[in-house]
């Protein structure tokens, strides 16, 4: 008797959990609005402008899931963090997902708790010093450097300058503005982050052409999306959103286009993607057979969305070197629609 007791008690709790994590789509549309995880503000990444609205490479991609999932790009509400409370937040459902600048890690998926759901910025970290100062990471000898807690610079840091027998100072700094402050301000003489963060930061200081980017890339980190565990349902809807951008770029279709594209079109992949024949990928996620279309219409495909924020025309100014698709030599790469 008693083992029935447990048993069923068992799967109660299993139950509750269940109900407790899952259910995320069920919420979002319920409450007609996508909350999205971002950071304090870096520039073309997720920043707000002069009037207050949110944009970016990582706010467009909070975008295209809102126009997936509720027909308008617009309707996200953004929720700011740091490096340090981020994941707190994610996973105590102050968000609905993460999108802000963040390395994917063993112990983040694991000890963590997130689910992690792609790349969709291969970066790596660096260093940026005042011009004609140092040429190279290896001469930073006894440096102070600005470094964002809660992230994971301040090891690789610290391994960095262990294993070349070098000394540092860390000025820590609770998010990307405040190591650039610290770095104008003369607080470090280096600032430490992802390459991609140095070039946006760099293109908020008084004055870019005083800063330089040193050509040591000390570490991998690929930055994707997370959400917490326990919804996979959720986790799938995510990651085929930022699937099917790149995809659309692969692909030739942007946001100028997608309306052009009609059932007699040849691609099979395409007219999955497009909802343009019997095949109802949407229906597989909880969504109308346009979910996608309405995601590349309202905000574009990945290669859109890289140049209008972080691209060589922009003040951040970024190549896209190991973010261009793979079939220009890049690692921008999407899985079939199959």
């Amino acid at each position: 008797m008693k083992k029935i007791v447990y048993a069923v008690a068992g799967l109660a709790a299993v139950a509750m959990m269940g109900s407790a994590n899952a259910g995320t789509l069920e919420d979002v549309k319920a409450r007609g609005v996508l909350n999205c995880i971002v950071s304090t503000g870096t520039p073309g990444f997720s920043n707000p402008d002069d009037s207050g609205k949110w944009q970016g490479f990582d706010v467009d991609f909070c975008r295209a899931t809102a126009a997936a999932v509720l027909g308008d790009a617009d309707k996200v509400r953004y929720v700011s963090t740091t490096g340090a409370n981020r994941f707190t937040m994610l996973n105590s459902g102050e968000g609905d997902m993460l999108y802000r600048v963040t390395t994917v890690t063993f112990r983040r998926d694991v000890d963590v708790k997130l689910t992690f759901l792609g790349v969709n910025y291969y970066d790596g970290q660096g260093f940026m010093v005042a011009k004609d100062t140092v040429s190279s990471a290896l001469e930073l000898d006894g440096a102070s450097v600005c470094v964002q807690v809660g992230t994971t610079t301040e090891l690789n840091l610290s391994d960095y300058f262990r294993s070349n027998g070098m000394s540092y100072e860390a000025i820590p700094a609770n998010s990307s503005d405040e190591t650039r402050e610290g770095l104008e301000s003369g607080r470090c003489d280096v600032m430490t982050t992802d390459a991609s963060a140095l070039a946006a930061q760099r293109s908020a200081l008084s004055d870019p052409s005083n800063w330089v980017i040193l050509p040591e890339i000390i570490s991998k980190e690929p930055l994707g999306p997370a959400v917490r565990q326990g919804d996979d349902a959720w986790a799938d809807l995510v990651r085929w959103v930022l699937y099917g951008v790149i995809a659309a770029e692969e692909m030739g279709i942007t946001s100028e286009n997608v309306d052009s594209f009609t059932a007699d079109v040849k691609n099979p992949q395409l007219k999955r993607m497009l909802g343009l024949d019997d095949t109802d990928l949407g229906g597989m996620l909880g969504l109308d057979k346009e979910w996608l279309k309405r995601a590349i219409k309202q905000v574009g495909n990945y290669g859109e969305i890289f140049e209008r924020h972080i691209g060589v025309n922009t003040p951040v100014g970024l190549e896209r070197g190991v973010n261009a698709q793979w079939t220009q030599g890049g690692l921008i790469y999407a899985p079939p629609f199959n």
